[in-house]
């Protein structure tokens, strides 16, 4: 190993990847609370005095959407346990190092990616 390779980040880098985990997971909460606001919302759109075809088109979209808001709500959720599971390896000081290669994760993916535990290298091994 090199001697100026490093095994993990410093603890302040370690401090600015939190701070922007802790960001991204108030944004995803916030957005995960507006798509179950709209999937849990069954307020009529008034088309009562619509024509019945036009009701059951409007019916079937309205179950289409609430289907794909509950898949959007599903991966929402996964990404904020993401980002807390990433937030403990920060307390841990493992985070940033890459599950398969034990190698440190590029800073620029952490910062794309902040749940990433995999570098560009074992991704890459994967497919």
């Amino acid at each position: 190993m090199a001697q100026d390779e490093k095994v993990r980040y410093s603890d302040a880098e370690l401090q600015e990847f939190k701070k922007l985990i802790q960001n991204k997971i108030i944004k995803a909460t916030e957005q995960l609370e507006l798509i179950q606001s709209s999937y849990k919302n069954d307020s009529n759109n008034g088309t009562d005095d619509t024509s019945p075809t036009f009701k059951a088109f409007d019916e079937g979209s309205e179950v289409m959407s609430k289907e794909a808001n509950s898949q959007l709500a599903i991966r929402q959720e996964k990404f904020i346990r993401d980002l807390k599971n990433a937030l403990v390896r920060i307390e841990n000081k493992t985070y940033g190092i890459c599950r398969v290669t034990g190698k440190l994760i590029n800073p620029e993916r952490l910062k794309l990616v902040p749940h990433a535990t995999l570098s560009i290298e074992a991704k890459n091994m994967q497919k």
